[in-house]
């Protein structure tokens, strides 16, 4: 489990390609400190497990899964990635609730400045949108945001100055993919209330249903 709340940007050293997977080496510093084997990291918000390491980088193995999942298989030798370690009990929850597992990828459309801020807007699928709700939590590249604005198939978050600095979306330019996570309490919410999707078909989650289990626009 994560905050979102990015602790370092890494380095990735190596790109191993097997078949359809992955073996990711990443130089580090800060999460590196207490580092065990099969200790996990979400490295752009996907969470991966150590297999190996030293003082200055540690490896993941990237199952075809992922790759399919996420940007991964755009990643190359020089790029920087969001790193944070697991979230420890009794630390503070500065983020939202982050699983480590991508849900699908989104398209930087376009970055505008906003006074002090950065406005970042992202298409993304109807089956990723169907969770996305103004003023709720994303993970974008493992990054916890609010989001600002959304349309049919986009939606807008803004970061601030040391968002931009301190992680890779200040860096990624329009038309560069990222992988996103949506608040997985609207999955279970979802889920309890009958609404879950089968066979890639529309959500049956309908403001009539929520508002007959004490919900309100």
């Amino acid at each position: 489990m994560f905050t979102g709340l990015v602790e370092e940007l890494g380095k990735v050293t190596a790109v191993q390609k097997g078949k359809e997977s992955l073996r990711l080496t990443v130089a580090a510093k800060k999460v590196l400190a207490d580092i065990k084997l099969g200790d996990s990291i979400a490295v752009n918000g996907a969470c991966l497990t150590v297999v190996e390491y030293n003082d200055a980088q540690f490896t993941a193995d990237v199952m075809p899964e992922t790759v399919d999942k996420t940007a991964f298989r755009l990643l190359k030798k020089g790029e920087s990635v969001n790193l944070e370690r697991t979230l420890q009990v009794g630390s503070r929850l500065g983020g939202h609730i982050v699983s480590g597992h991508v849900d699908g990828l989104g398209t930087i459309l376009a970055k505008e400045s906003d006074d002090n801020a950065v406005l970042v807007r992202i298409q993304t699928t109807s089956a990723i949108m169907r969770y996305i709700v103004k003023k709720g939590s994303i993970a974008i590249d493992g990054i916890s945001l609010t989001i600002a604005d959304l349309g049919t198939d986009w939606f807008m978050v803004s970061i601030i100055p040391h968002t931009a600095k301190e992680t890779t979306l200040g860096l990624k330019p329009p038309g560069v993919e990222v992988n996103l996570e949506t608040d997985i309490i609207g999955k279970y919410v979802e889920k309890l209330l009958g609404g879950g999707v089968k066979d890639n078909r529309e959500s049956s989650l309908t403001m009539d249903m929520l508002q007959k289990y004490g919900f309100s626009k």
